[in-house]
């Protein structure tokens, strides 16, 4: 049997347990599976999200 290039069946079964919808995971974009599929540690603490949050406040008019 040949080896898979890119093992699909392993990335959805992921994409599953991530609660990923196979219609959402073939939407994705590389760069966004990859963050999404990223170990944990490399995630944005909330302390740093409330930071941000406070530095550039969304615009209650959604103006940009």
């Amino acid at each position: 049997m040949i080896a898979e290039a890119t093992p699909w069946r392993a990335l959805m079964a992921l994409a599953l347990t991530m609660g990923i919808a196979p219609n959402a995971f073939w939407r994705l974009s590389l760069r966004e599976w990859r963050a999404l599929a990223r170990p944990q540690t490399d995630r944005l603490p909330r302390a740093g999200l409330n930071t941000l949050m406070q530095q550039f406040p969304d615009d209650p008019h959604g103006r940009p």
